[in-house]
């Protein structure tokens, strides 16, 4: 999967808006759910931290925790030219199911 790729799926998941974020180009309905890295090798996206456990157990060598505090709470790293299209496309509607749900 590429970068361009990744950014045609979530653009097509439901009221998904495309935004600048830091260095990274953000995807978010309520809230953001997906980052692409500025090189496009890599996506952040905001799983939960049992979805994060799932992927990265299924996919060891394309899915892994941030490398940081938001790694603890579900944000996953995806190695995106390692990625299969239906794997990213479930972690991404995942995400995309978290970034949509109101707040408590």
């Amino acid at each position: 999967m590429t970068g361009d790729e990744l950014r045609v799926m979530a653009l097509a998941l439901p009221g998904t808006v495309e935004y600048p974020h830091f260095d990274r180009v953000a995807f978010k309905v309520r809230r953001t759910y997906a980052t692409l890295a500025p090189d496009g090798a890599s996506v952040n996206l905001n799983l939960s931290p049992e979805e994060q456990t799932h992927y990265a157990d299924l996919f060891p060598d394309t899915f892994a925790p941030v490398a940081n505090a938001w790694g603890a709470r579900g944000w996953t790293r995806v190695d995106l030219a390692a990625a299969s299209a239906p794997s990213l496309d479930g972690a991404l509607r995942a995400a995309w199911t978290r970034g949509s749900a109101q707040r408590p």
